[in-house]
This record gives structure tokens, C-alpha cells and sequence, in this order.
């Protein structure tokens, strides 16, 4: 089966899908009304865009880009759930507060990709170092680590799955994965598919993200360092190779079923239990939405499963 190549992301009260580089974030204003914006997204290596096509490379750039992306999204997202102003911004105001947003945005992302080595990468380095007296091996320990490091990842992902604001965007991440795999499976995307299609998916971030904490144990036992500091060192400069390699098994595992690529994605899909919950119909009908103005999902079913393009 040709892969979809449809990504997403869940936003607050809505949905975010892309598809090359139109994107399209779907929201359930306040007001009931789904209010849908469409727009063109440039690589933040759009000059360079080969750099984005090769093997082992792209996933770093992609990787970057669902970031900001996804940054940006959550931000227009969130605009329609702020208290009112009392006041109208001028064009002047509205253009100095754009580049404001732009500049906090940045520096977020910024921010959370420090915080994310800090905590998944250099933390369980320290926590493991602690047992060097009981445990002499490197690679043991190594190994440990990288238990370690998921385990931190999972409690991470259980604890805010307690917020009642992140459930529902989890319920909106199911509706996203729902759609998508209603689409791939060859059938019309109506509220009744949908709902009765699977809210796991073998692409989705979650399983991105495990991949990379997965593969990095592997990394790290065969690329070694002698003194604490250099150890620390590699971590994070390795950190580029392990999403190089992680992303490009995210995209044969889209596309694939072979039953060890299968095997190797049960992991990843068995956390998506917790960043997925099932969606109610008004959240599905927002996902729809958003898939419809970026996909032409009636013409990739007539071409992949032999479907009247006019369902």
C-alpha cells in the first residue's frame, strides 16, 4: 500500500494535518463553528531544500520543522481561546506583535529542545553513572540507561496525561490518527469510518520519539568515550544521527508490513495508548476538515484501492 504521507498534529480544541507543503489547522471556536486556515509552509532549510530528500539527513530538518510547525499551530490555535483585548490592534501593533510571537516562539523551541537533551539525554547518563561501583561494565550500564531514559519518557507522557486540557488534545491526536488510517485502509471519509478506525498509527511522533530513546542505546554502546565529559558530549552530538535513523524506520514502518518491521513498531504503538484517547464526533468532524483541505483523499483511494473517486 502507497503510504498516505498525510502528518498531523493535535492543537487545542482542533487539528492541524499537512500534507507536502500545504498545511491546514482546523479549529472548534467557542462558538461551535470550525473555523479552517489553510496555508504554505517553508523548510527552515527551504534555500537548501535537497538537504530535506537525503536519507539519514532529512529526518533532523523534518524533525526541526514539525517543531516549529507544530509551535506555530498550537500558538494560532490558542488565539482563539484568549480573553479579549477590549480594543482593536492597529496594523503597526498587529505586525510588532506578530514578531514578538515569532521571537517567543523561537526561543520555546529553543527551550525545549534543551530541556529535552537535559532530561532524556543527560539525566539518565548521571542516574546510571551511580551504579559504575556495583555495576564495572559500560555496556550494562549503557543499557540501563536507556531503560531509564524511557522510563522517564513514559512517566513524563503518564503524567501529563492527567491534565484535563491535555486529554482533550489527546482525544483530538485520535481523531487525527483515526483519519488517517480511515483513509489508508481504502474507505470514504465520513464520521462513521473514521470512528470505527484504529487511533493507533506506525508515524505518528510518539512512536518517533521512542525510536530515537530506543536507538540511542544502541548508539551509545557502539560509539564510547573514556572521561564523563566526552560521554556527555556524545549524547548530544550523536543526537542528529539517532533521529536521522529513527526517522527513516518511521517511514518504512508507514509504508510496510513486514511482520519484523511490525514487531520493532509494537512498542511505539503500545504508548500511543496513552497520547491517543477516543474522540467524541465533533472532534471528528474538525479532523475531517482539516484533512480535506490539504488531501484529496478520493483520488489517492481511487488509485490505491480501485475506488469510484465521486464516494
Amino acid at each position: 500500500m502507497k503510504s498516505s504521507n498525510i502528518g498531523g498534529q493535535a492543537v487545542l480544541e482542533g487539528i492541524m494535518m499537512k500534507h507536502k507543503e500545504d498545511y491546514a489547522v482546523a479549529v472548534r471556536k467557542p462558538d461551535g463553528e470550525i473555523l479552517v486556515s489553510k496555508e504554505t509552509y517553508k523548510s527552515i532549510v527551504h534555500r537548501w531544500k535537497k538537504l530535506t530528500e537525503i536519507p539519514f539527513i532529512r529526518g533532523v530538518f523534518n524533525f526541526i520543522d514539525s517543531m516549529v510547525l507544530g509551535m506555530k499551530t498550537l500558538t494560532y490555535s490558542a488565539s482563539f481561546f484568549e480573553e479579549e483585548e477590549g480594543k482593536e490592534l492597529t496594523e503597526k501593533e498587529a505586525e510588532k506583535q506578530e514578531k514578538k510571537e515569532s521571537l517567543l516562539m523561537g526561543a520555546t523551541v529553543a527551550f525545549s529542545m534543551v530541556m529535552a537533551v537535559a532530561i532524556f539525554m543527560v539525566l539518565p547518563y548521571f542516574l546510571s553513572s551511580l551504579l559504575e561501583e556495583y555495576i564495572p561494565s559500560y555496556g550494562v550500564r549503557t543499557v540501563i540507561e536507556g531503560f531509564v531514559r524511557i522510563g522517564i519518557f513514559i512517566l513524563y507522557v503518564l503524567l501529563i496525561s492527567r491534565m484535563e486540557d491535555i486529554q482533550r488534545t489527546f482525544m483530538y491526536h485520535g481523531a487525527e490518527h483515526k483519519c488517517i488510517n480511515c483513509i489508508e485502509h481504502g474507505l470514504p471519509l465520513t464520521v462513521e469510518n473514521v470512528r470505527s478506525s484504529s487511533r493507533q498509527h506506525k508515524r505518528c511522533g510518539t512512536s518517533f520519539l521512542f525510536l530515537v530513546l530506543a536507538v540511542s542505546i544502541l548508539m551509545l554502546i557502539l560509539v564510547r568515550a573514556e572521561t564523563p565529559v566526552m560521554r556527555i558530549v556524545i549524547r548530544i552530538v550523536l543526537l542528529p544521527v539517532i533521529a536521522g535513523i529513527s526517522y527513516e524506520f518511521l517511514k518504512l514502518a508507514g509504508r510496510s508490513e513486514n511482520p519484523v518491521v511490525n514487531l520493532l513498531s509494537k512498542p511505539g504503538l503500545a504508548i500511543q495508548k496513552i497520547t491517543t484517547k477516543e474522540p467524541d464526533d465533533g472532534m471528528i468532524e474538525v479532523a475531517i476538515q482539516a484533512v480535506e483541505a490539504v488531501f484529496d483523499w478520493r483520488a489517492y483511494e481511487a488509485e490505491n484501492f480501485h475506488t469510484a473517486a465521486d464516494h
